[in-house]
């Protein structure tokens, strides 16, 4: 079975256009109730004062046809099932019950299906003594040679072009005057790289890797051509190139960008940005697009259609609409911008000396680096074995700037900052980003007055506050915690003795609930302490072992 979420297949579209109906964001449509097989959906708000604009086709086009009926756009859609043109007695219904003395027009893409069946219920409605007119759209520029070029996303154009001259109250002549000019001038081109899926069905395969199709139809049919790329500008370029052999040189235009239906926001955004650096860029006024207005399922690709715009296609296409599935046109150009200076957060020191504070330093860095295989064997058993290179990393970063006398040592308040800002530069990973949330904090409070063990504790509650680890989840917290507490209360001495506590502790811990190690199952923890608590009991052993 392919990727397509169904309930009952013989109700797949009776079902889909309720939920059409029910979302409608005028609350302006109604189902027909005629007959279980017709599916006919049309406005609420119609009185048959002006000419009918009726479309339809095929399902699985979605919005079109049904999310083009409101104000300004259609009068009804007639669905068919999936991919198959909808009955003539469908079609009939739908001009009959909709049409007044005014007339109506029917707009149908050019497939065989839609051609018959619609043109057979025309003349049988003329037989009930209404006035009806058809223009068939055929921009599909595929097949230059083909005698019947395919109707595919250029018809959504229409639709809006007919639909503005019957909202205006022009004649039924006049309105389907304007539609043909419109279909006759409206030119598309479609590319993929996966077909689409339909109810019950296997995927095919036909499109290889790397590969796109060419001109492929928007039932799944074989494009004309394949192209070795996938490539957003080459692919975009290819359907320019293609597509502006078709229309007058000195046209402006508005372009319509169509999702065939399984292509994503992101990629369309960028075959926006690639389409405004194409040959085109400077020809076109109006973008419709991009999103799916005329799709094809979960086809993966995309349609451009060009309209080249006189003064009245203009109008109509920026007139307002009640329909669901059309987008307001936008003036076309380059994405706007707005420079702004580059916010710069690195930490400007001056060098000083404190020798107590480089031999601190010094001590500290060397305990990190001489412990570097020790606790990444430690972390291979709990985690993914890489915390001692991660902190030696960032201990020998510290110990060069040390050896090279680039640090404030005589400014507690700025030396915590750059430390913050090295380790997140070197460190990498999450420890980078915590331990430098704690020395920047701390650095932030040694600033603003606070005593360093004070200080210390602050910035060890912002590592938890961002962090989201608490004593007992297993962490280094587990050792800086108690450690930082009996600095603040005892001293020096106190606070290595607390954080080697605290580190062994970590080895009677079953669950772990915050790092790498809460992934890993309490027997493989058992006996092992944390390694990161054991790189902080580390650091204050060798502070006080030189003292």
């Amino acid at each position: 079975m392919s990727r397509f979420f169904f309930d009952d297949r013989k109700r797949l579209i009776n079902d889909a256009v309720d939920g059409l109906i029910l979302s409608a964001r005028h609350q302006n449509l109604t189902r027909l109730d005629i007959d279980p097989a017709i599916r006919i959906v049309a406005r609420r708000d119609w009185d048959k004062s002006k000419v009918a604009v009726i479309s339809g086709g095929g399902s699985g086009h979605e919005p079109a046809h049904a999310g083009f009926v409101g104000k300004g756009m259609l009068t009804a859609a007639v669905c068919g099932d999936l991919f198959a043109s909808p009955s003539v007695d469908a079609v009939l219904n739908a001009i009959v019950a909709v049409t007044g003395d005014h007339g109506c027009l029917l707009i149908v893409k050019n497939y065989t299906g839609d051609r018959l069946n619609f043109g057979l219920a025309a003349e049988k409605a003329k037989r009930h003594g209404l006035k009806v007119e058809m223009v068939i759209v055929s921009d599909d520029v595929a097949l230059p040679d083909n005698k019947q070029p395919r109707g595919i996303a250029g018809t959504a154009l229409v639709h809006k072009i007919a639909g503005f001259a019957a909202e205006q109250g022009k004649s039924l002549s006049d309105v389907r005057a304007l539609a043909q000019q419109a279909s006759d001038a409206v030119k598309s081109l479609g590319v993929a790289l996966q077909t689409c899926s339909l109810p019950g069905s296997t995927e095919d395969g036909r499109i290889k890797q790397g590969e796109a199709e060419l001109g492929l139809g928007i039932h799944g049919e074989p494009g004309a051509s394949t192209i070795g790329t996938q490539n957003s500008r080459e692919i975009v370029a290819t359907l320019v190139e293609s597509l502006t052999a078709q229309v007058p040189a000195d046209a402006r235009l508005a372009v319509l960008i169509n999702n065939l239906g399984g292509t994503s926001a992101l990629e369309m955004a960028l075959l926006t940005r690639e389409l405004s650096r194409s040959a085109l860029k400077d020809r076109i006024d109006w973008l419709i697009g991009p999103a799916p207005l005329v799709s094809a399922l979960d086809m993966k690709g995309f349609s451009l259609s060009l309209l080249p715009l006189n003064d009245i296609f203009t109008e109509a296409l920026n007139a307002p609409v009640e329909a669901a599935g059309w987008l307001v046109p936008v003036a076309f150009g380059e994405p706007h911008a707005q420079s702004l200076p580059l916010v710069r957060d690195s930490v400007e020191a001056a060098p000083s000396d404190n020798p107590g504070v480089r031999r601190l330093l010094d001590r500290a860095t060397a305990a990190l680096i001489a412990q570097e295989a020790h606790l990444n064997a430690l972390d291979a058993k709990v985690g993914d074995g890489d915390t001692g290179s991660t902190f030696a990393e960032g201990a020998r970063d510290i110990a060069q700037k040390l050896a090279n006398n680039q640090l404030p040592l005589n400014d507690a308040a700025a030396l915590l900052q750059l430390i913050g800002e090295r380790l997140a530069t070197v460190m990498g990973g999450s420890s980078g980003v915590l331990m430098s949330i704690f020395f920047t904090a701390a650095g932030q409070k040694v600033a603003d007055g606070a005593a360093l063990p004070d200080a210390l504790l602050a910035g060890l509650a912002q590592m938890k506050h961002y962090g989201g680890a608490a004593p007992g989840d297993r962490t280094l917290i587990d050792a800086l915690q108690p450690a930082l507490e009996a600095l603040r209360d005892k001293g020096i001495a106190a606070a290595a003795q607390a954080a080697e506590q605290g580190a062994k502790a970590t080895a009677q811990m079953g669950q772990a609930r915050a790092g790498r190690s809460s992934y890993v199952g309490s027997d493989n923890l058992a006996g092992v302490e944390d390694p990161g608590a054991v790189a902080v009991a580390g650091v204050f052993k060798a502070i006080i072992q030189g003292e």
